[in-house]
């Protein structure tokens, strides 16, 4: 998903905080071990956050987003893509994945690389051209090649294809320049070139948005994992987006099955790209039910026997993407406009404290 800035100002929310069933409400900030140190204590392998390069000369924000007790790992949330990647054929251009990956490094933080395959955010140079299949495959290939090698030591894991299936009641493929020009084919191909360009050990995952319960969508992609690890073509994980609306995310028991159906395949999952949005104006009870979203996502992921960790698709509600692309809805994320904490943070925080 796209992160952008905000450019209207965020409608004012309520400063009440609601009582949820684990815990009493927080009337005042409490010193608690940041999310990472707790998601740690409760098992997990992270607790992270993605970073959009708009956002990198706001202080307060970096001061928050380099804090590896808050975050543990961290996701480049536009940088890594092709098109900021190889914006002309065979030349490539690392700045804005630097620019996430490098601060990361020195604080410590595990990095979730995203992404090599995409139908969007693809360069002109790429989709107005008239590919045979044997060239397509090269250039796929050639990419994939020389990102992974300039980001060898630095990914925990990359999401290797994303969004590869369609919104469509089949799930089928999703039509765009790599299934309409190599066929189906050019997913496994994908894989197999990360695994032979990425350093031994790097988690190849494949990543998508609404597959966090059991459906039509989700189980195409757990046929293609299980036909995958049958053939012996390399996959690890599967990355469950989690980008959620108030009043509309799949319960915490319809999670559960989700992770059950991927992990009993051999894979481990994620959520990798977690919000929770809500319809503007907010209210306390609509942070309420935020808040609760937050905690059951997370929870499943813990209680899951494979769910290594969870990715906020970015913590501050000014660079959330979701204003862009569903108008009338925002403040998805889990710090205010005013770097305030919401219920969301504490609930979270709660359950991970739980565990402990």
């Amino acid at each position: 998903m796209k992160l952008t800035l905000l450019v209207a100002a965020l409608p004012a929310a309520s400063t009440a905080l609601p009582t949820w069933p684990w815990t009493k409400p927080h009337s005042k900030p409490l010193k608690y071990p940041g999310l990472d140190v707790l998601a740690k204590r409760a098992g997990l392998l992270y607790f992270g956050t993605a970073i959009d390069n708009v956002v990198l000369d706001n202080k307060q924000y970096i001061s928050i987003a380099r804090n590896r007790s808050e975050f543990g790992q961290v996701t480049p949330a536009n940088g890594q893509k092709w098109m900021y990647i190889e914006p002309t054929q065979g030349v490539f251009n690392y700045t804005l994945g630097d620019q996430i990956t490098v601060p990361a490094t020195r604080a410590g933080q595990l990095k979730r690389c995203h992404n090599f395959v995409w139908h969007n955010q693809l360069p002109e140079w790429l989709t107005s051209a008239n590919w045979t299949k044997p060239a397509l495959v090269k250039v796929l290939e050639n990419h994939i090649k020389h990102e992974a090698r300039h980001y060898y030591n630095d990914c925990y894991a990359w999401d290797v294809v994303n969004e590869a299936f369609d919104d469509d009641a089949a799930a089928s493929l999703r039509k765009d320049i790599w299934l309409d020009t190599i066929g189906a084919e050019y997913i496994e191909l994908a894989f197999k070139f990360a695994r032979k360009y990425t350093r031994p050990g790097t988690k190849l995952y494949y990543n998508d948005y609404a597959i966090e319960s059991v459906n039509n969508k989700s189980s195409k992609v757990a046929a293609m994992v299980k036909d995958f690890k049958k053939r012996g073509v390399p996959i690890d994980g599967v990355g469950l987006q989690a980008h959620y609306t108030v009043g509309r995310a799949p319960s915490y028991d319809a999670q559960m099955a989700a992770h059950k159906l991927f992990s009993r395949l051999g894979v481990e999952t994620a959520l990798t790209e977690l919000d929770v949005r809500l319809q503007l104006p907010d209210n306390s009870t609509a942070q309420a039910l935020q808040a609760q979203v937050y905690a059951d996502s997370t929870k499943a992921c813990l209680d899951a026997d494979d769910c290594v960790g969870v990715t906020v698709w970015d913590f501050w509600d000014p660079v959330s993407w979701v204003p862009d692309t569903f108008p009338g809805y925002g403040n998805a994320d889990i710090w205010d406009a005013n770097f305030t904490k919401k219920p969301a943070y504490y609930a979270i925080s709660d359950l991970l404290r739980s565990y402990d």
